[in-house]
């Protein structure tokens, strides 16, 4: 098999199905897949406690392993996690907001029970996978996937990998310049006034006291929230110079307005020093929505157990976990 076949959408051709799992903070989803563009089955888990959730997990993979010949398995999720294979705590959350699941051994004791070959990364590295094989990053050699949920992820790709180092990219709890006035405290356990701790749904919430469902378009907490965001990635643009910045998850979704919001706040920001006038020239087209909508995540979990399935054919093939 080769790697451009796969990233065709190419069947995998050593066995039946790949099974991909997109675990995220407030849902999980597992699909099991021909190929990107042939899903058999998927399946929508709340996430709770650890063993509740990776036993309801385990459920649903032990069936589809009886009926199905499956090959490869790939994990997309929530972080912080230890990406590092020779480190013993491969595969476990880190320090994390999500109560409980500090520690919690995810990849090893899924990878002990199947014994196939296995992916994994961040989810929002997953989706920004997915994005550049079949969606909004499709031909591009460095994209930016920032995700705005249950908590604030980015994604980094340069030269078509995933970025690592001595851990994965935590942008979501980067610190921001703060607008004239504006002194509320955050909503992050470990950093307060982060980007993650002023504009993720549970932070929004939080500041103005209602449900993100029961909060208009012109309110002006959204001011706030595309401030922190424009500026975490005027930021990300005079350090990582993404080709593109593609913002998904619940809370750009459900606020298409938010682009437009953020669009325009990004120029000013970006000063005219030295190439931005280049960014801001092409605004329309740098900061822009995801191709694949609420699939980025799900088909990035099928980009991992591509990558690993495709390393066991191709060993030094490039692979992203």
């Amino acid at each position: 098999m080769h790697t451009q076949d796969i990233r065709a959408g190419a069947k995998p051709v050593r066995g039946d199905c790949i099974v991909g799992i997109e675990l995220g903070g407030t849902k999980i989803i597992c699909t099991l897949a021909r190929g990107h563009d042939d899903i058999v089955e998927t399946r929508r888990l709340a996430t709770r406690d650890p063993l509740s959730t990776l036993a309801d997990i385990e459920r649903i993979l032990d069936g589809w392993m009886r009926t199905h010949d499956v090959r490869a398995l790939g994990i997309g999720s929530f972080g912080p996690i230890e990406l590092n294979r020779s480190s013993d705590d491969f595969g476990r959350i880190g320090k994390t907001t999500k109560p409980g699941w500090h520690g919690a051994d995810v990849v090893q004791r899924l990878m002990r029970r199947y014994d196939v070959p296995t992916g994994a990364d961040t989810d929002v590295n997953a989706a920004a996978l997915a994005e550049g094989r079949w969606g909004a990053a499709r031909g591009l050699s460095s994209w930016t996937y920032i995700t705005v949920g249950t908590g604030v992820g980015a994604g980094i790709v340069v030269g078509g990998q995933t970025v690592h180092g001595l851990g994965h990219p935590e942008a979501g709890h980067m610190l921001v310049r703060r607008e004239p006035g504006d002194e509320w405290e955050g909503a992050c356990p470990f950093h307060g006034d982060c980007v993650e701790g002023l504009v993720s749904g549970p932070a929004i919430e939080r500041r103005t006291g209602m449900s993100g469902d029961a909060i208009a378009d012109d309110h002006p907490v959204w001011e706030h929230v595309a401030d922190a965001l424009a500026t975490m990635m005027h930021n990300m643009l005079f350090t990582v110079v993404p080709e593109r910045i593609l913002l998904g998850g619940g809370v750009p979704s459900r606020r298409p307005f938010l682009i437009p919001m953020i669009r325009s706040r990004l120029e000013p920001r970006m000063g005219g020093y030295a190439g931005s006038d280049a960014i801001t020239a092409q605004l329309e087209t740098l900061l822009v929505a995801p191709g694949l909508g609420d699939e980025a995540g799900p088909l990035g979990s099928l980009a991992l157990a591509l990558d690993a399935l495709d390393a066991t054919v191709t060993p030094n093939a490039a692979t992203y976990a």
